[in-house]
Order: C-alpha cells, then sequence, then structure tokens
C-alpha cells in the first residue's frame, strides 16, 4: 500500500517521526507540494492513502486520483478537500478534531497578556538602556491592564473556547459566551451564554474560537465592532476570514479598539498588503498557537489511529460519511 504525506513540513520539521505511518505501507513524505493540481497529482500518484494539512484537494484532483481510498486531514478544520466530491468517489477523509485545545488557550491568554503588559516591548526598552538611564526605580511605556474583573466574551464555545474561558476565569474574568448550541451545564456565576450582540455590548476583551463558514465569515466587521465598548481588544486564533481584516485597521488606528492580536488571517503566509499589516496596536503570529511539539505529536499520533481504525474498517473522524 502507498502511503503519500502531501505537505509534511509544518507538522514534523524533523523533531518528531513518520514511523507509525509506515507500519501501514510504503511512506513517501513531501514537505511542500504546489497547490498546482498536476503537481498535486503528480506527488499523489497510485497512492492509495493520502495526507493533507494545507494542499487543496478539491474535485478535479479527486477525479483523476483513480487509485485514491482515503484522505487524512492532519488538522482539524478540513475545507481543503472537496468533501461531497471525496463522498461521491467513495474516498474516506477523516480529521484529527482533538489535539491543540490545550495549546491554542494557553496560546490566546499569551497574546491577551501581551497586550496587557507588552512583555516584549518593555524588555526590549530594558536592552536598549531606558531603563539604567531612568530616574525612576521604575517605568512603563505603555498602559498595563489588569484583567481581574474584566469581562471575555467567547464565540464559538466548543473544546478551545471552554478551555479558554477556565484560563480566563483563573484570572479572575467573567466570561459571555455565544455559541448555536448550548451546554446549560456550563453556566456558573462567572460564565454564562448570551446572544452575539450581548456578547459584542458587553465584553472587554472578546476572542474568536469558532470554525469558518458561510454564515460568520467576516462576523467581526464595521457593524459589529460599533457595537463594541470603546477600548474593547480582539484575539483571534482560529480562522482569519472570520475577520473583515480593512475594519479591524480602521477601528485600531481610530483608537475604537485598543488593540488586536491575530494568529491567523485571511490569506496565509500573510500578504505584504494585508491592512493589518498597518494597523496600529495589532499583534500578528504566524498562525502558530496549534504548533507546540506536545500537540503536534498528539495529531500525528490520532491520524495514525484514524488510519489503522480504517484500515480495520472501524473508520473513526470520518467527516463526509
Amino acid at each position: 500500500m502507498n502511503i503519500v504525506v502531501l505537505d509534511g513540513y509544518t507538522l514534523n520539521p524533523g523533531d518528531l517521526s513518520w514511523d507509525k505511518f509506515r507500519e501501514f505501507g510504503d511512506l513517501k513524505v513531501c514537505d511542500r507540494t504546489d497547490f498546482n493540481p498536476d503537481e498535486v497529482l503528480k506527488n499523489i500518484g497510485t497512492a492509495e492513502i493520502v495526507f493533507t494539512n494545507k494542499t487543496p484537494l478539491p474535485k478535479d484532483v479527486l477525479n483523476k486520483a483513480s487509485n485514491l481510498k482515503y484522505i487524512g486531514v492532519l488538522a482539524t478544520g478540513f475545507n481543503v478537500v472537496d468533501i461531497a466530491a471525496a463522498r461521491d468517489l467513495g474516498i474516506t477523509v477523516t480529521n484529527v478534531p482533538v489535539y491543540s485545545t490545550t495549546a491554542v488557550a494557553q496560546f490566546t491568554m499569551a497574546l491577551l497578556l501581551e497586550m496587557c503588559h507588552h512583555v516584549g516591548n518593555h524588555d526590549n526598552a530594558v536592552q536598549q538602556g531606558n531603563w539604567t538611564a531612568s530616574l525612576d526605580f521604575c517605568f512603563w511605556n505603555s498602559p498595563l491592564i489588569e484583567l481581574s474583573g474584566k469581562t471575555m466574551g467567547i464565540i464559538g464555545f466548543g473544546r478551545i473556547g471552554q478551555a479558554t474561558a477556565k484560563l480566563a476565569q483563573a484570572f479572575g474574568m467573567d466570561i459571555l459566551a455565544y455559541n448555536r448550541s448550548k451546554n446549560m451545564e456550563l453556566e456558573s456565576a462567572t460564565c454564562k451564554y448570551v446572544e452575539l450582540d450581548e456578547l459584542l455590548k458587553s465584553s472587554d476583551v472578546i476572542s474568536l474560537h469558532c470554525p469558518l463558514s458561510e454564515s460568520n465569515k467576516g462576523i467581526i466587521n464595521s457593524e459589529a465592532i460599533s457595537k463594541m465598548k470603546d477600548g474593547v481588544m480582539i484575539i483571534n486564533t482560529s480562522r482569519g476570514g472570520l475577520i473583515h481584516e480593512s475594519d479591524l485597521k480602521d477601528a485600531l488606528n481610530s483608537g475604537k479598539v485598543a488593540g488586536a492580536a491575530v494568529d491567523v488571517v485571511s490569506v496565509e503566509p500573510i500578504k505584504a498588503d494585508n491592512p493589518l499589516l498597518l494597523a496600529k496596536n495589532c499583534i500578528i503570529t504566524p498562525h502558530i498557537a496549534w504548533a507546540p511539539k506536545e500537540s503536534r505529536s498528539r495529531l500525528i499520533q490520532t491520524a495514525a489511529e484514524n488510519l489503522e481504525a480504517y484500515l480495520e474498517s472501524k473508520p473513526v473522524n470520518v467527516v463526509n460519511r
């Protein structure tokens, strides 16, 4: 059996092992695959099993990959695969739904704390001699913010949203959650479900933790921002398309939004003309919230378990039944 990983480098740049996959067949790992359909097909070759992270597998590619029987998406989101076409062709598609919950929640709080304390900027100021030259025993070059008593609005209250809420509550924050479905057992004195408009109006911090869909594309836009508190902070560790980036840039530059921190943007890698690169008080990180070694190791392990279950005719984490 031939197994191909189309874009393995980001997941495993060399600090992890692919050996588990080799137990099931002959493995070829491509560091990257050009998104050109001809190149994708060239790397797939005669493989029955293909793993992809960001390499698109549209209908025209699937129709021509005649041996393909199984696609393992090396991520939670699976929009890179034409799910309907795969179903019609009898190709099983699986994803890895739980691997980065802890990592993304931790990173969300890291972004929030950086906006509150500007640790990197203060370290740079010390290294440049500003503290040495100070007339006082301390100084700060930007406002410092205490989180206790403030409200975090979480849009998307699944596993990651809930994990983020627990960390925020540990800092003394109250939680407003917006989600399509509600688990009322999660409500408490410091956590309750609300409608989106109330979340926008009442939150000091808004954090996005929902998958991207046609219904929520650009959910953070000028209209939504106009409903927010002056001085709100916005965090996005989910999908870049949830934010209308030009609108957020304008709100940051006007001061309506005090700060934003995004780990994802609409087109990745980020384009040189992305509006957020011209925004004040905007932290941009290169889609790394998911990427601690521990998280990536879980991803590889689960992807291998998905394949094993499929080969035993007991498929799990199937997204196109």
